[in-house]
């Protein structure tokens, strides 16, 4: 067996809250560490209801609240600063404002692309694509706020807007639209809806996407996906995805362009009401994941891991678990992927992020706290 291998099958107890009074951890105080744990879990902040975090070149954070708040927080996470600019955003259900991403040449143009959702006139929503420049100091703000790209079509409903953002090496820009529980659009050529989408860094569709000449909306570079909560670029180029299943059936995919991942017409999930949905199976003409579960994870947030300070998961998947209460490690081997280690938080993990110098950071979704940032370090 290899180093690797002992070390990822050591048990992970995580501590958990005080049950009795709901009192979240000791904000700076690391909790106690299981024997054997390979990380420390430090409670460093607690904001409301966050959503996504992004760090500046400068160690310290933006973290996006779903109600519509925009934090510029301390590298220690004391000090949260609100950054004003944002537009009104619709929070109800799962909408909000949601990610935050920098510009790869942020340190230049000092552009911050985020994603929320709003309603039109006729009160049908969508999730939009928005930047502005972040300006520094005591009142910080986005200045210049521009709406790049809203979802095609707007529909009613709360939910399954997904919303995620990721850069490719070539500056490219890769954003998803969730078929917002109406399943059928997924497949539709001519909307947004149940894609992932490349666009320029102004949200034009980018020239030479797969399926433009065979009548798809021309940002469309793969299509039949249901909830897309997390992408993210490996470090050879590969595009990672991972999405929520109906009952059963959450996905990690590697992204290919013009690929048909199959919702709503196959699954290895059921649908709520137990109909049965066809599973992925070889020669269906769909892009089966690479990893599934079944009971779900209900993943959040994914981040490719750098290896900086946990050699071992050089390259892995991390995944936050919303109703697993878990942190989820998925073990990357090129193009394939298996699954690793499944880490009981004790509270919905919403995000992931790497920290500059390696550690690993997550965002609760509510629980004992209304939404704690962790960082998890190397057990000394």
């Amino acid at each position: 067996m290899t180093v690797k291998a002992r070390l990822l099958l050591v048990p992970i107890l995580l501590a958990a809250c005080n049950a009795e009074s709901g009192a979240s951890a000791k904000e700076g105080a690391a909790q106690p560490q299981a024997a054997g744990q390979p990380f420390t879990v430090t409670p460093v902040a607690d904001f409301e209801s966050p959503w996504a975090m992004t760090f500046l070149p400068d160690g310290r954070m933006l973290v996006t609240e779903k109600a519509g708040t925009l934090l510029l927080v301390s590298a220690d996470g004391r000090q949260k600063t609100p950054v004003s600019g944002t537009p009104p955003v619709m929070s109800e259900g799962q909408g909000g404002l949601m990610d935050v991403v920098l510009h790869p040449k942020f340190a230049q143009n000092r552009w911050v692309y985020f994603s929320y959702s709003e309603a039109n006139a006729q009160g049908l929503k969508g999730v939009v694509l928005a930047r502005g420049k972040l300006v520094d100091g005591a009142s910080p703000r986005l200045d210049g706020v521009q709406t790049l790209f809203r979802a095609n079509s707007y529909v009613e409903g709360n939910g399954h807007f997904s919303g995620r953002i990721a850069f490719a090496k070539d500056g490219k820009l890769f954003f998803t639209n969730g078929e917002r529980q109406k399943f059928t659009p997924a497949q539709d050529p001519k909307v947004t809806l149940g894609k992932v989408l490349r666009l320029n860094d102004d949200g034009t569709p980018a020239a030479g996407n797969p399926l433009a000449a065979k009548g798809f909306h021309p940002a469309v570079w793969s299509y039949g996906h249901r909830n897309l909560l997390g992408i993210a670029f490996d470090g050879a180029g590969n595009l990672w995805e991972q999405e929520m299943g109906p009952k059963g059936g959450d996905e990690v995919n590697l992204v290919l362009p013009g690929r048909n991942y199959g919702w709503p017409n196959a699954s290895n999930g059921s649908h709520y009401d137990g109909r049965d949905i066809p599973d992925h199976k070889p020669g269906d003409g769909y892009e089966a994941p690479k990893v599934w579960w079944n009971p779900v994870i209900s993943p959040g947030g994914l981040m490719v891991y750098s290896g900086r300070m946990f050699p071992q998961w050089k390259g892995d998947l991390f995944i936050g678990g919303l109703s697993s209460k878990s942190l989820v490690r998925v073990d990357v081997n090129g193009a394939n992927a298996t699954k690793g280690d499944q880490w009981p938080m004790n509270a919905r993990i919403r995000e992931v992020e790497e920290g500059p110098d390696g550690a690993i950071w997550l965002l609760e979704d509510g629980g004992d706290s209304q939404g704690r940032l962790l960082k998890l370090e190397r057990a000394k």
